[in-house]
Order: C-alpha cells, then sequence, then structure tokens
C-alpha cells in the first residue's frame, strides 16, 4: 500500500485540533480517524492484480530518430481502476513520458502511448511496467509491478549517407556508364573506339587497326564482382572517445559508407567485428539491402576491454575469403604497441591481399599544437606533437609493407575511405 500527497495534507490539517486541543486523547482521536481513512481508501481501491499489461514492440529506430510503445492495459477485475502506470525503460532510452494516468472501467481496455526518444546505440529494454491504483479519496494506493518486457534495437544513425551520391558518380564515371570516361581505368575489356589525341599508345589494339583505316584503342572498367573484407576492431581501443563519440561508432560510419559504395559497384562485401571472437557478420547474400543486413549486425555492438587477437585476424580473413581481397582494417594507430600487433598481422595480409588501414584521428590533437599561451599549453603541444610522429611513424611502416593507411578525423574519415576505395578499384589494385 502507498500513500498520496493528499494524506499528507490531511496529515497536516489533522495537527490543527492537537495543537488547539492537546493531550493524548486528541492525537489518539486524530489518528484513529486518519487510519480510518486511509484503510477504506486503499480497500475501496481497484486491485492490481486483476491488470493485464500487453506490449506491441516498437521494433526497430534510427539513433536521434523517435518510436512508440505501445501498452495496452485492460482491467479483468469488478472495480474501476484509476491509478498511474510507469513504463520501466532504461534512462538511454529517452522515454518522454514514461508515467502516465490511467483510468479503466471494468472489463474495459486502454492503450497508452509511450514516446521514447533514444540518445544511445544498441538493445535498450524495459523489463516491466508498475501500476499504482488509488481510491476514491486519492489517499492511498495499492501497487503491482507487472513483468511485461520490451526492447527497442537502436541502428547506429548513418550520417555519412550525405556522401553516398557524390561518390557513386564517381564510380559510375569509372564504369562507363556516366558522359565522363576515365581513360586507362580498370583492368577489364570494355570497348574498342577510334584513338584520340593524349591516349596512352600502349591501348591500341593493333589487330584491330590493320582490319581498320583508322587507328583503334582499347578501353577499359573497373573490375565487378571483387571482394572487400571489412574488419571492424571492437577491442579496448574502440572505446576510447573521440570527439563526441567512442571511436568504434566512427568505424561504424566508415564501413557503413564503404560498405554499401562497393555493393552499388558491383563487389561483394563482408564485414566481421573481431577483437579476441567474431562479435558479429554480415555480407553480401545476392538478395540486396546489404545496408539492412549491416546496420542490424553493428546496432548491438559494444566495445570490449580486452586486447585485440592480432595474429588470429589473418585466419579471420581466409575464413571469409580465401581469394585475394581488398581488406579494410577499421582500427587505431595508437593504441599498445603496432610493432607487435598491427603491422606484423597488416603484413601478413598485405602478401596475399590489398590492404588499407582506416584509422581515426582525435581532432584535439590539432587543437593543442595551436594552443602554446602559456606552460602547460606548451606541454600538451609536446605531447600533441610525440602522438603524431607516432602515428606518422607506424603510417610510413605501414606503407612500407604495401599497406594503405587513412588516418583522418571523424568527419572526414568515411568520405576519405570511399576515395581510396575508388582509387585502387580505378587503378585495377583489387
Amino acid at each position: 500500500m502507498a500513500v498520496s500527497g493528499r494524506f499528507v495534507a490531511l496529515v497536516v490539517l489533522g495537527l490543527v485540533p492537537v495543537l488547539l486541543f492537546p493531550g493524548w486523547p486528541t492525537v489518539l482521536a486524530v489518528g484513529a480517524l486518519l487510519l480510518a481513512l486511509v484503510c477504506t481508501d486503499a480497500l475501496l481501491a481497484g486491485t492490481p492484480r486483476h491488470v493485464e499489461v500487453l506490449r506491441a514492440e516498437p521494433g526497430n529506430v534510427t539513433l536521434s530518430n523517435t518510436a512508440e510503445a505501445l501498452l495496452t492495459i485492460r482491467n479483468n477485475g469488478n472495480r474501476r481502476l484509476r491509478g498511474t502506470l510507469r513504463d520501466g525503460w532504461q534512462p538511454s532510452a529517452g522515454a518522454q513520458n514514461p508515467v502516465q494516468s490511467v483510468d479503466v472501467p471494468a472489463g474495459e481496455s486502454r492503450r497508452l502511448a509511450v514516446l521514447l526518444r533514444p540518445v544511445r546505440r544498441g538493445d535498450l529494454k524495459s523489463p516491466h511496467v508498475t501500476f499504482r491504483s488509488f481510491g476514491p479519496l486519492g489517499l492511498a494506493a495499492r501497487q503491482r509491478t507487472i513483468g511485461c518486457p520490451g526492447s527497442l534495437r537502436v541502428l547506429p544513425p548513418f550520417h555519412s549517407r550525405r556522401h553516398l551520391p557524390s561518390k557513386l558518380r564517381q564510380l559510375r564515371e569509372l564504369d562507363g556508364k556516366a558522359a565522363v570516361q576515365i581513360r586507362g581505368a580498370g583492368t577489364e575489356f570494355d570497348s574498342l573506339r577510334d584513338y584520340v589525341r593524349g591516349d596512352d599508345v600502349r591501348s591500341i589494339d593493333w589487330r584491330a587497326t590493320a582490319r581498320r583505316s583508322a587507328v583503334v584503342v582499347r578501353t577499359w572498367r573497373p573490375e565487378r564482382d571483387r571482394r572487400v573484407v571489412m574488419i571492424l576492431d571492437t577491442s579496448r581501443t574502440s572505446a576510447a572517445r573521440v570527439g563526441d563519440e567512442p571511436r568504434l561508432d566512427t568505424g561504424m560510419e566508415a564501413a557503413l559508407l564503404l560498405g554499401v559504395l562497393a555493393d552499388r559497384g558491383g563487389d561483394r562485401v563482408d564485414l566481421v567485428a573481431f577483437d579476441r571472437r567474431v562479435r558479429a557478420r554480415a555480407g553480401s547474400t545476392g538478395q540486396g539491402d546489404l545496408l539492412g543486413r549491416l546496420v542490424q549486425a553493428m546496432a548491438p555492438l559494444e566495445p570490449e576491454l580486452i586486447e585485440m587477437d592480432w595474429p588470429a585476424l589473418p585466419a579471420q580473413v581466409r575464413a571469409v575469403s580465401p581469394h585475394r581481397s581488398l581488406v579494410v582494417l577499421l582500427t587505431t594507430l595508437d593504441g599498445g604497441a603496432p610493432e607487435e600487433g598491427l603491422l606484423p598481422a597488416a603484413e601478413r595480409l598485405a602478401s596475399h591481399h590489398a590492404v588499407v588501414v582506416a584509422a581515426v584521428r582525435d581532432p584535439q590533437l590539432g587543437t593543442m599544437l595551436r594552443e602554446r599561451s602559456d606552460a602547460a599549453g606548451v606541454y600538451r603541444a609536446a605531447a600533441a606533437e610525440r602522438a603524431l610522429l607516432q602515428r606518422a611513424a607506424v603510417t610510413a611502416e605501414l606503407r612500407r609493407c604495401g599497406v594503405e593507411v587513412v588516418d583522418a578525423e571523424p568527419h572526414q574519415l568515411p568520405p576519405r575511405l570511399a576515395d581510396m576505395y575508388i582509387k585502387l578499384k580505378a587503378a585495377g589494385r583489387l
């Protein structure tokens, strides 16, 4: 049984006769009257045991969007139920109206809608609802917690989608589907055409030229049906916050843009989220909707506070694609000892695949370099300079091994990684 604000106000009023007529008889009389009113009100309240709550799952929603959790409350008792119902969503679900008033006549149902505006990605849950039934006087209430589990999957926002049209336009130009044609791009034969000034003489088809009165050159197109394997690092280094989000979320944005772009370019795409074991896997199946499979696989991912198992990485790539592929490692350049982890693994992969390492750089490093107004600022600038030099040294070592590196700030990483894919595709290196 619970008491309400009306009961508190009644107690305050009950102090008036006690103050006017002090003594134990007055106190006992007032106390007995209050107790009788509260007990009567509680007995007249509808019992929550007869409440049945049904939940309609809100399904999926993209981060920063809203969803509705629908609850149906049915009164199976003989008394009218008046009270409040609280839906127990976790705070990150952003429930705007979790507590609502309820008035359900006997034998009837009412539907409530709880507006959710989630503030983080992942699977958010509500394990139960709590119903509080007040008596006719509103002095006391009966309360019951009812198990009614619900869940909401919050998908990655894919803010880098805005870059997709321009990158697809560049890809179509390479593929010969637009008016602009890039001479010499790709390695697959496309067609023959007349020679024009500026064409590479190595593209001349001498046999076709001998059959005609004009010089004829071959045109090429980028390879299609290649394999793109994206490895998303979910180890402890992915938990570091860069800007206003974890490094893992920035890697997801870059993987989504690259995955959709490569899929539209006719290549087969696979995603593996890995640290010491595979946390998620998704890829092209020939049935379309690659984006839907990628966001569903990424949504529940969280950084794991363990070290990355770099020696096991080549075997994971080989299990996905035994043939030559473009392997993209979405990881970091400044975590742990790269000479013992990232560098040996990238070198082993580069012996069989085209490898790209994509890493997010903290924009705060650039800010620290410029702020040298006091002694503390100078020390911070020195630390930032040292961090950038270490990243540059790791980048140089990776490139010596034949690995391409994309090191950029969060908002720049997705488009720059897409540009690297287009560059490799144009050069016929996939």
